[in-house]
């Protein structure tokens, strides 16, 4: 090959390798992967305690790295979400069962995927009915008859509206233990409102709710635990996550990518609620509870937190049953197809209940 040739060559062969590398370097921004549009999840909450799991899901950011865009909403009650649910608005609940068991029971395609809560309050009494508890060694009966006695009345007790799980409950453990009903008087009122009602000592007890309750002992070392809603009413579920037949068919991926998030804040709950508080204190603290406070609450008796739904089938049922015979409902509503095991299983690996 003459010199000129194959100084040619060399110069091809340059070219050659320039054009490669640069082809190379462009390739990325010529021709990008597309990643995946985030899933848009429309949840709607109670801020009670027994959501915690989603609190940490969403809040931590675990959501929007799973590919999950969920907008969350916060309601006052059950009822409230489900209306909200009704109108097209919401994809997810995370609420009460009872709300959920009359929307499916009215014929609207929602059901239950999960557990999230079991219980997630306890009843609290003040120094007196706490006297009148330790003086009957715990027996209720005879501690409410007691302090109607010494006192005139019947003792005053701060409570949820009727339906919601926390007075389903109690209701439960005054019949179960044989109370007199006019030994004492349920005065129907708001979570804040106990609270601040047993610290200003205008009722005699109440059925508070976490983290309130965890507040009001440290601010009343005369108050007592009486009793926890896992110990009156055992796996009543205060928190389910149920999911509309409409998203679920459309979204089966981000429905169970949400339950494998639930599943991984749930352990972080238990297992490590100091990690856990700062995400639930942005919801449930406003800025007024120390993550102290939501420490100790995540960690409380009164609740505890599970996800597999096989845990609350049975005991949704028996509350269900017994709120008709409180009033609550002329009928029980029906919990046949209440549950979609689906999600649940298909995260599991098929394998079913854990």
């Amino acid at each position: 090959m003459s010199e000129g040739a194959r100084i040619s060559a060399l110069r091809f062969s340059r070219r050659q390798a320039l054009g490669a590398l640069a082809g190379a370097a462009a390739l990325p921004f010529a021709a990008p992967a597309r990643a995946a549009a985030p899933v848009p999840v429309r949840v709607g909450y109670v801020p009670v305690i027994g959501a915690s799991a989603f609190y940490v899901l969403d809040r931590a950011g675990w959501a929007k790295d799973a590919g999950l865009a969920i907008t969350a909403t916060k309601f006052d009650s059950g009822p409230a979400a489900i209306s909200a649910l009704a109108s097209g608005t919401l994809d997810v609940l995370a609420i009460g069962v009872a709300p959920v068991a009359v929307a499916f029971s009215r014929g609207i395609d929602v059901r239950i995927i999960a557990a999230g809560g079991i219980g997630g309050s306890l009843f609290l009494a003040g120094g007196p009915l706490a006297k009148a508890f330790a003086d009957a060694q715990g027996n209720p009966a005879q501690a409410f008859a007691a302090f109607r006695k010494a006192n005139g009345k019947p003792a005053r007790i701060g409570a949820l509206p009727p339906g919601a799980v926390p007075t389903t409950a109690f209701r439960y453990w005054l019949k179960q233990n044989r109370v007199d009903p006019t030994d004492l008087e349920i005065i129907t009122m708001g979570i804040e409102a106990t609270q601040q009602a047993l610290l200003a000592n205008a009722i005699d007890g109440g059925q508070v709710l976490e983290p309130a309750a965890t507040i009001v002992q440290q601010r009343i070392p005369a108050a007592r635990v009486i009793a926890t809603a896992p110990q009156m009413l055992p796996n009543a579920p205060g928190v389910v996550y149920a999911a509309t037949g409409a998203f679920m068919r459309a979204q089966p991926a981000a429905v169970d990518a949400l339950l494998k998030l639930a599943i991984r804040a749930t352990e972080l709950v238990r297992n490590r609620p100091a990690e856990a508080a700062p995400y639930v204190q942005q919801v449930l603290g406003s800025g007024l509870v120390s993550t102290t406070v939501l420490e100790k609450a995540l960690a409380s008796p009164a609740v505890s937190f599970v996800v597999d739904p096989h845990d609350i089938v049975p005991t949704t049922r028996e509350m269900l049953d017994f709120q008709v015979e409180l009033g609550d409902f002329k009928s029980a509503p029906k919990t046949d197809g209440l549950f979609d095991f689906g999600p649940w299983e298909r995260v599991q690996g098929g394998a079913g209940k854990k």
